[in-house]
């Protein structure tokens, strides 16, 4: 029998690319060496940018973007394997335009780069974050009851469990840390998506996003909101079907006030 392939994908929410490619993001791209990035907060309009961040070797960009206002939102995805197809816009305006999805079919997976609205700003943007939550995995549901095999990245904006942020009763009336909010991804659990972090490392006390202030990072006071939820099937050990057999987060890479997670894919 043939040796699986292994495939390394990984998410970043960089909050602002030209910002990063400042800061070595090519370099880092070298290193980092996934065969899919994902990327969350481009804040990139289509006429900005660059043959740079377009035509990087050996991978082939994709990129959806806000177009209710400029500086803000966007998504993009960098793959060496070629898509079977991609989909940025989904019929549902109230979504579609601020550019925060990007899906990308592959052979044995469907693949989503999401970045999940944030509901700090006000009430109303809290109630479009759930309205968007509900939206997208009614969405996605479709397809795992087709028979899918579903893989779901990137910036959630919201920490689990106590064990996914340093303050946990401090910002138990926060956005983010809401009851409304975490109840949104136990539903994503009790439909069958799996949270591959912290179903291989269930103890492990890791972190992907540090606020700006109070010295955050280098104290560790972050929060765990980035993730890969997964369909079951892909946890599972199988001879016909990929398989992830492991998922990290990667807080040693700096240039944002987020870090890379990712998962390796056995296809």
């Amino acid at each position: 029998m043939p040796e699986k392939k292994k495939l390394k994908i990984m998410s970043w929410n960089v909050n602002g690319l030209r910002a990063v490619m400042k800061k070595g993001f090519l370099e880092l791209l070298k290193d980092l060496d996934p065969d899919i990035l994902l990327l969350q907060e481009t804040k990139l309009q289509e006429n900005q940018r660059t043959d740079e961040m377009i035509n990087i070797p050996s991978y082939e960009s994709f990129w959806a973007y806000s177009t209710i206002k400029k500086g803000y939102s966007g998504v993009a995805a960098f793959s060496r394997i070629k898509p079977e197809k991609i989909i940025t816009c989904f019929g549902k305006s109230k979504f579609d335009g601020e550019g925060r999805i990007i899906q990308l079919d592959y052979n044995g997976f469907i693949l989503f780069n999401v970045y999940f609205p944030n509901g700090q700003m006000s009430e109303e943007r809290l109630q479009y974050k759930l309205d968007f939550f509900n939206w997208f995995l009614e969405y996605t549901n479709k397809l795992k009851d087709q028979g899918k095999s579903i893989i779901i990245t990137g910036d959630f904006n919201i920490a689990h469990n106590e064990i996914d942020l340093k303050n946990p009763g401090p910002n138990s009336k926060r956005s983010g840390f809401l009851r409304i909010e975490r109840d949104i991804l136990d539903t994503m659990m009790d439909f069958g998506y799996v949270d591959t972090f912290r179903y291989l490392h269930p103890e492990q006390v890791k972190y992907s996003w540090w606020s700006y202030r109070f010295n955050a990072r280098k104290n560790n006071a972050g929060w765990r909101i980035d993730y890969f939820f997964v369909t079951k099937d892909l946890m599972e050990k199988n001879n016909n079907t990929p398989d992830i057999n492991r998922a990290f987060i990667d807080n040693t890479v700096l240039g944002s006030d987020h870090c890379p997670v990712g998962i390796e894919l056995q296809l």
